[in-house]
């Protein structure tokens, strides 16, 4: 069977997307708190950061229009494929300590794998994102592996 990816989309791994700069504010960490109605002080104080927060602090703002059927902003960030249907394969992150207001924080998302698979249904393809996110010191914070899958 022929591959369904191709050397173009090949040639995407170990590329990486420019770095997204960010600061962790006390109001920022506040405001996700009550909206995920965390119930520890340290969080409602907006002394440190719940775990997911990172994960609404790096999505960009974009208008309706610019946002999928699922409600996520369109992720440019992705070889052209035959197969178009994308869902999430899961995440997996270790974080090396909280983030707290004052962060500067630097995130860097590298495409880091893609495999072909033959599912019950049908091929696959699965893309694997790293994504490294660290102070403007260097510090490593938080790092994530996330993978897409595509049907």
């Amino acid at each position: 069977m022929p591959s369904m990816v191709s050397d173009e989309a090949r040639s995407w791994i170990g590329r990486s997307q420019p770095p997204i700069h960010m600061e962790v504010t006390r109001r920022d960490i506040q405001k996700y708190a009550v909206a995920t109605e965390q119930r520890q002080q340290k969080f409602l104080d907006g002394d440190e950061a719940p775990p997911m927060f990172l994960f609404g602090l790096l999505r960009p703002i974009v208008p309706l229009e610019g946002l999928g059927p699922d409600g996520i902003a369109r992720d440019g960030f992705l070889p052209d494929f035959p197969l178009k249907r994308i869902m999430a394969g899961g995440t997996e992150m270790t974080y090396h300590r909280p983030l707290r207001p004052g962060d500067k924080l630097i995130a860097t998302k590298t495409l880091a794998d893609i495999q072909e698979k033959q599912g019950g249904t049908g091929p696959l393809i699965f893309v694997s994102y790293d994504l490294t996110v660290e102070t403007e010191d260097g510090e490593v914070v938080v790092e994530e592996r996330s993978m897409r899958i595509i049907r």
